[in-house]
């Protein structure tokens, strides 16, 4: 496994994580759950669950959002944290989490076709309508 280490916390410090490894691009989620639950769109990349460590867990409400997955958040200070489908060996982490410098890379946009009215995606990343590419990565060891 990669030697890079990655640290992060929510706004008061009540959830804080620590990851392992390389990290998949930045993917930019615009579909109306993302940003209802963010303000804005969401910016995060793939944890494989093996490499995280998670402290505060009993800080973190985790909100069904819908039948597959959850959402989680620090119930102290409402930060946004955290993505899990239902499932699935990785979780999502968002960006703005981690503590700088971050080292991570922006990759492409997913639901453009959902986004909201009120910005432009101008950018040069790639952009799918609904979800990304197949098999999106995850850590790598």
């Amino acid at each position: 496994m990669s030697g890079e280490r990655r640290t992060g916390a929510c706004l008061c410090g009540a959830v804080s994580f620590e990851v392992k490894g390389a990290l998949r691009p930045i993917t930019f989620c615009h579909c109306s759950q993302c940003r209802k639950q963010t303000g804005h769109y969401y910016a995060a990349t793939n944890v494989a669950l093996e490499h995280i460590e998670l402290r505060g867990e009993d800080n973190i409400t985790w909100y069904r959002a819908s039948d597959t997955a959850a959402r989680g958040f620090c119930c102290t200070c409402g930060s946004v944290l955290f993505w899990r489908g239902d499932g699935l060996d990785y979780m999502s982490v968002l960006a703005g989490a981690f503590q700088m410098p971050t080292g991570l890379e922006p990759g492409y946009h997913i639901y453009c076709a959902d986004k909201g009215d009120y910005y432009d995606l101008d950018d040069t990343l790639p952009k799918f309508p609904a979800d990304g590419p197949p098999a999106a990565p995850t850590t790598t060891a």
